[in-house]
């Protein structure tokens, strides 16, 4: 027997050999990560991907879908001997059209199926028509009734005393008129530790928070988390931390009262971001008449700490809570004067 052809066995070897997945790059939480060795399949992830893309891009992927099964079947017709009445002989773009009328269950009339073909193919098509609209027309409202909740945070936590110890403390507020009741806060630290047999883990640690719940969340909420012998960042100055890979995560639950559902929300922020030093600068007040401002625009805003007073939030963080409900935000200054 004479010896297999090199090519051949190379031939047979590459077809039996699976393909490297390409790498896919992801945005994460604003982070750019290269994901390798996943398999792209678009139908697998089909929902999720008209769930997060753009809504521009995801008009123009059904409008795409929309015009390709028309011209798919537009083909198809002209395979026949003149399927559709008042065709013209060879014209694409009547069959074309005739097929969109015939999917959107339009039927001007001028066109109808005239033979037995016809018939067939505009039998199939209403079918895979009505199969497609409710597919568009499910994720168009489920993109529509996703609840979510428009809670911005401040982008810079500040490191501070509140009740004569060292605290970190996050600030956040309700951008939309409605009530978050119940809502319940949590702070988690992401951090690389090495274990006791030396290697290398990222993992999440939870943080206590002060008051983690708030009943009514309408306006403002801060968070206080006490930088104590049980603290993560207990004995670390700014220069530990700026250099560190920690990055904290505030998540946010609540009933949304307007929507009727669970709503959620989460900020991600770096330890360079920490602000040590820094108060928060007061952006709830109430004018002469009484009536109640909040500008959002200064939510960011933070300044020094002045050297004979606490900081700006202690005492509006522990009045808040006992507001009246019509109020659910922070105390400021100009109240307590």
């Amino acid at each position: 027997m004479s010896a297999p052809d090199d090519n051949s066995v190379s031939e047979s070897a590459d077809r039996r050999r699976p393909r490297r997945p390409r790498s896919q790059l992801r945005d994460i939480a604003g982070r750019r990560i290269i994901a390798e060795g996943l398999e792209r399949n678009f139908w697998t992830d089909l929902y999720f991907n008209a769930m997060t893309i753009s809504w521009p891009r995801f008009v123009a992927a059904l409008a795409a879908a929309f015009v390709a099964l028309n011209f798919i079947f537009a083909v198809i017709y002209d395979l026949g001997d003149a399927p559709i009445a008042n065709a013209r002989q060879g014209s694409l773009a009547d069959l074309f059209f005739f097929s969109v009328e015939t999917t959107s269950t339009v039927g001007y009339g001028d066109m109808h199926p005239q033979t037995i073909y016809g018939h067939v193919i505009a039998t199939a098509e209403n079918f895979t028509g009505l199969l497609l609209l409710a597919v568009m027309t499910g994720l168009v409202f489920a993109r529509f009734s996703r609840p979510r909740a428009r809670i911005i945070f401040a982008k810079y936590p500040v490191v501070t005393k509140h009740d004569g110890e060292t605290t970190l403390v996050f600030r956040m507020a309700n951008a939309r008129s409605n009530f978050i009741t119940e809502a319940t806060a949590k702070l988690w630290v992401l951090r690389p530790t090495v274990t006791e047999e030396g290697k290398r883990f990222v993992g999440f640690e939870q943080m206590r928070l002060l008051r983690s719940e708030n009943p009514t969340f309408a306006l403002s909420w801060t968070l206080f988390h006490p930088i104590d012998n049980q603290s993560p960042l207990f004995g670390k100055d700014e220069e530990t931390l700026a250099a560190s890979q920690m990055n904290f995560v505030v998540s946010v639950v609540g009933f949304d009262e307007a929507s009727g559902q669970i709503v959620r929300a989460r900020g991600v922020f770096a330890a360079q971001d920490l602000r040590f030093g820094q108060e928060y600068v007061d952006f709830v007040w109430v004018d002469d008449q009484g009536l109640r401002h909040i500008d959002y625009a200064k939510i960011d805003a933070t300044r020094p700490v002045s050297p004979n007073a606490g900081a700006a939030d202690d005492k509006p963080a522990l009045n808040s809570e006992m507001e009246p409900a019509a109020g659910a935000g922070e105390v400021t200054e100009d109240e307590r004067r």
